[in-house]
């Protein structure tokens, strides 16, 4: 089962120059509790972004340079769609989380989407599909932290598919 797992703006922005525009560490943990153990799915940039390999959850990297983006055990470059598929059938949660295109193709195959509403708009170049509401529900709407460390007024909205 397929996932969806971002922070969005008013605007719509995700980020910029393949980068987080904001700092919420509250949403970041959040992202870490969610995911962690799980199966993480991406774009090559998304996963160039993190600098790193994030601990104890599997990297699913879709790109369609043929070539492998990292040799650690914990990161599986897949070069289509199809190679996809095995996650979109799993019974278990697995969790699109990025960029832009990724969500933009994955979002017909998704069953949840965990999303932060941040209540600011931001200059980007990397945007959210919209959502179609006829298709989805929100069947949890929690208002996040604000405070000096977590300087915007955000929620955590989390919608099924109808």
């Amino acid at each position: 089962m397929l996932s969806i797992i971002v922070a969005v703006a008013k605007n719509n922005v995700i980020g910029r120059n393949n980068e987080l525009i904001w700092h919420i560490p509250e949403d970041l943990k959040r992202f870490k509790e969610i995911t962690t153990g799980k199966t993480i799915i991406m774009g090559r940039n998304t996963f160039f972004s993190l600098g790193r390999v994030l601990p104890n959850r599997e990297h699913v990297v879709l790109t369609h340079l043929k070539e492998e983006v990292s040799d650690d055990p914990q990161v599986t470059t897949v070069y289509s769609l199809d190679d996809l598929q095995k996650y979109i059938d799993d019974e278990e949660e697995n969790f699109v989380i990025g960029g832009a295109m990724m969500y933009k193709t994955l979002m017909p195959y998704a069953n949840k989407m965990y999303i932060t509403e941040i209540d600011e708009e931001f200059e980007g170049d990397a945007f959210f599909p919209e959502i179609d509401k006829s298709k989805w529900e929100i069947t949890q709407k929690v208002k996040g932290l604000k405070d000096d460390k977590n300087p915007y007024d955000y929620s955590y909205v989390t919608y099924v598919r109808k």
